[in-house]
């Protein structure tokens, strides 16, 4: 089973000064060096700015480091991302920061586009719409198939968010602040949730800041201060640098 590996990864931003001095640099993240276990689950912590997006990005291979290497299983996942496309992709499970259902497709929709980008090429369309209602089930949306996401609260958006992310059974799930704008219950709901999917096994990789729940959840907690990590805890709470 997979394990993630950072070795000394510094990511950079340009940035226009909008001054007549032409570009400046920022730090996403800086001389970063983390291992994660299959089987983990981390809640990646820290202030608007921190970095802790950047990181999950590098995490994916949706961003490259420009200093350093990020590794999937042992392989640089830079090249493995080039060899194996989408294979390698199909690793990981992702809810971004911000909605990205398709607003003019159905739940059921955007569910299938997932599955059939994922393992479900050679599947039919029986058996698709099949992993369909089960993963809905899970999240707690049964019977939402033919809605629309303007028909959904913010609550049950995420949740469909998050049933696509888990739909081809990904060994590795990333998060970030899927709880953000989320009432209590909801929060709860999907907490409980990710502890079912981390106890069967995945890797649950998250970014947040639901200090409370952070705090009664006790799992590793990674924090970043200036794109650098602070404090990385196992049973931690939410700030805990030691």
């Amino acid at each position: 089973m997979p394990t993630i590996a950072l070795e000394n990864v510094t990511k950079y931003y340009k940035q226009d000064k909008h001054s007549g001095r032409g570009k400046r640099t920022e730090i996403g993240v800086a001389e970063v060096t983390l291992t994660i276990e299959q089987g983990d689950f981390v809640f990646v912590t820290g202030s608007s700015g921190a970095g802790k997006s950047t990181l999950l990005k590098l995490i994916t291979g949706e961003l490259k480091p420009d200093h350093g290497n990020v590794y999937l299983d042992g392989k640089d996942l830079t090249r493995l991302l080039r060899w194996s496309g989408n294979r390698a992709r199909g690793m990981f499970g992702i809810v971004t920061q911000t909605g990205s259902l398709g607003r003019k497709m159905t739940v059921e929709e955007n569910l299938m586009l997932a599955a059939r980008i994922g393992r479900g090429r050679f599947e039919s369309m029986s058996q698709v719409g099949a992993r369909v209602v089960k993963v809905l089930g899970l999240v707690g949306m049964k019977g939402a198939e033919k809605r629309y996401p303007v028909e959904l609260s913010i609550g049950e958006c995420r949740r469909v968010e998050l049933a696509r992310a888990l739909i081809n059974s990904p060994p590795i799930l990333v998060l970030d602040e899927i709880t953000a704008s989320l009432d209590d219950d909801n929060i709860w709901d999907i907490f409980h949730l990710l502890t079912e999917v981390n106890r069967r096994g995945s890797t649950v990789i998250m970014a947040t800041h639901a200090g409370a729940y952070v705090n009664i959840m006790r799992k590793r907690v990674v924090t970043l201060v200036d794109g650098r990590v602070f404090g990385d805890v196992q049973r931690g709470r939410y700030g805990d640098v030691m």
